[in-house]
């Protein structure tokens, strides 16, 4: 069953779509509620992580609704998962009023989440069988 997740014919791919959905909305409700609404820890870079994680998870969560091993298709993800990043935190800065900022280290933790989500899905996939990427669709 494991293994179907990360084959082009797997039958998951709507439940996939449904869980990489509401993981965007995770993303989306986390990185815009004030920031007022969390708890202050004390643990150093802790902000980081969970972007990191965020992110990991996006780019993860996005490769199983279509898990097909192309350069150009896993290429385009993480470009997005980018730009979605960047977003978040040009937004972050502009909406003032929420109490939160512009910070370029959030991107750049968001853009190291999503590339090792990419190699942790690269990974499963050539765990359970799919071993080539290919460079275009065939």
């Amino acid at each position: 069953m494991i293994a179907s997740l990360f084959s082009t014919k797997s039958r998951f791919k709507k439940q996939a779509r449904v869980l990489a959905l509401l993981w965007t909305l995770l993303i989306v409700i986390g990185c815009f509620a004030p920031a007022s609404s969390f708890p202050k820890v004390d643990v150093p870079l802790a902000d980081k992580w969970v972007h990191f994680v965020l992110f990991g998870g996006f780019t993860f969560f996005w490769s199983l609704v279509n898990p097909e091993l192309t350069v150009k298709r896993l290429g385009l993800l993480f470009v997005k998962a980018i730009l979605f990043g960047c977003f978040i935190e040009l937004m972050q800065g502009l909406l003032t009023f929420l109490g939160r900022s512009m910070e370029l280290m959030d991107a750049v933790a968001d853009t190291i989440g999503a590339a090792l989500g990419l190699t942790l899905f690269l990974l499963c996939a050539w765990s359970f069988g799919e071993k080539n990427i290919r460079t275009s669709v065939e």
